[in-house]
């Protein structure tokens, strides 16, 4: 399981989404959850008070655990604004892994490191705006703060970076805890999941 981390407008999803095209693309399954999915299916009884938002995140880790336990690799896109919240992927996620018999499924956190300006920038939803015009209240960056992750196993500065340039160093990433043997095949499959006759 991937934990995309980082403002709204950061570009998690962006990236996310990314690489799941690419890694489908090669035969790979995946599949990425984001706060636009999930909120409005599976979780739109939940509010953003601080028990629904525990419970959001209870959710998408025993959905994420479904996929991962199926084979898929799963990429999580959410703010996920405090450090308290972020733990609780962490640990919903080790005591889901838990209740398998194998309980080897790898979790990393990557994060997303992009300035508020370029944030508000990206804001093609208006949120920003809204937050700053107090239409939107507790906003993450504007009026909620956001607790940068201590310890992510990757950093993304995407101020410089095109998205498929912010994927490629997440799949440079995961290529690096590959075994060798299977490096090569994986960025070097074809393009098309079909091959014409």
């Amino acid at each position: 399981m991937y934990v995309i981390l980082g403002l709204s407008g950061a570009g998690k999803t962006s990236i996310a989404f990314e690489l799941e095209a690419y890694l489908v693309s090669r035969g790979i399954p995946a599949y990425g959850l984001d706060g636009d999915n999930i909120r409005c299916g599976l979780n739109k009884d939940l509010s953003f008070s601080k028990k629904d938002r525990e419970e959001n995140i209870r959710r998408v880790a025993e959905v994420a655990r479904l996929f991962a336990d199926s084979g898929q690799i799963c990429l999580c896109s959410f703010v996920s604004p405090f450090a308290e919240d972020r733990w609780v992927y962490q640990i919903g996620h080790d005591m889901l892994a838990c209740k398998i018999q194998e309980s080897d499924l790898p979790f990393f956190e990557v994060f997303v490191d992009t300035p508020l300006a370029v944030c508000e920038q990206r804001d093609n939803k208006g949120l920003y705006l809204k937050a700053r015009q107090g239409i939107i209240k507790g906003f993450t960056g504007i009026d909620q703060p956001y607790e940068t992750p201590e310890h992510p196993e990757l950093v993304l500065k995407t101020v410089d970076c095109t998205v498929e340039q912010s994927a490629m160093q997440v799949l440079s990433f995961f290529a690096s805890l590959l075994c060798p043997v299977y490096i090569a095949d994986f960025f070097y499959w074809p393009h098309s999941l079909f091959v014409s006759k």
